[in-house]
């Protein structure tokens, strides 16, 4: 009996600590990953220009407040993007939630993202699940674009929001036509979830999507549990380049489900766009 109470005490120990381990992980600052895309027919005399992209800030307690919002978004303006698009999920309704927080909260502590081509946001499903509507109008009195199968022109780029395809709102046809109408740039798409990819035809310059967080939980030796993509781990995470197309995928700022990161840490991407040398 000894012997049982002593192993059952240490696994509850040893429960602990790794769930100790995986909230610590969840509260680390975002690693910036960086990269460049070529592009062929960059404007002449343009300089190449940085487009920072995040994903997944999921804003709900105990890991993400708005108060850390508000921080690390400070901090990532050090980084002097250009362009800031965001690939939904603003929102967590987490089951261990803490604390729930409203549109206009999430929203305003994000105040401190700043570009001169602006801030687009597409919609992630959590976004919809909450109710989207408070979410468009907060972007809006921010001086935010959120785009739900739209697109616009932003410098040179040409850039297509895709609304979100997990929640059923993505409306390829939609956001083709709406980028079509567009003057000649560079074709950039921002979209949730990664599942659409197989869908284009490969002439963006680059995709930028978030939803699978990486996995979020990523164990040695059987990499990440679940990426929520019915494509498994084909656009699971990072520098993708899929028949082509060139893919980024962060594992964003905050976390869903459960406030834990095992292997995979919170990151932003912060891409350059220029001509070839």
């Amino acid at each position: 009996m000894r012997n049982l109470i002593l192993g059952l005490l240490a696994v509850a120990i040893a429960s602990l600590v790794t769930l100790g381990v995986g909230y610590s992980n969840s509260l680390n600052d975002p690693v910036v990953r960086q990269a460049h895309v070529t592009v062929q027919k960059w404007p002449v005399g343009q300089r190449p220009l940085r487009v920072l992209a995040l994903s997944d800030i999921h804003v709900a307690g105990p890991d993400m407040p708005p108060e850390r919002l508000r921080r690390i978004s400070s901090d990532l303006m050090t980084l002097r993007p250009d362009l800031i698009v965001i690939s939904g999920d603003l929102v967590s309704e987490k089951r261990v939630a803490t604390a729930l927080y409203s549109a206009r909260e999430i929203l305003e502590a994000m105040q401190n993202l700043d570009a001169p081509l602006g801030v687009v946001i597409v919609p992630g499903n959590h976004d919809h699940w909450a109710g989207i509507t408070p979410f468009v109008e907060e972007a809006e009195r921010q001086g935010f674009t959120m785009l739900q199968n739209e697109a616009v022109l932003r410098g040179p780029f040409r850039i297509a929001g895709m609304d979100d395809g997990f929640s059923d709102h993505a409306d390829l046809a939609k956001t083709m036509d709406a980028l079509g109408a567009l003057p000649d740039g560079v074709p950039v798409l921002v979209t949730h979830t990664p599942d659409v990819i197989p869908s284009l035809d490969g002439n963006f310059a680059a995709v930028f999507a978030g939803h699978t967080h990486c996995g979020q939980i990523s164990l040695p030796l059987i990499g990440p549990i679940s990426t929520f993509s019915l494509y498994g781990r084909r656009f699971a995470c990072g520098d993708i380049t899929d028949e082509g197309q060139r893919i980024f995928v962060g594992a964003g700022l905050g976390t869903s489900l459960l406030p834990l990161r095992f292997g995979v840490p919170p990151d932003v991407w912060l891409v350059s766009f220029g001509p070839e040398d």
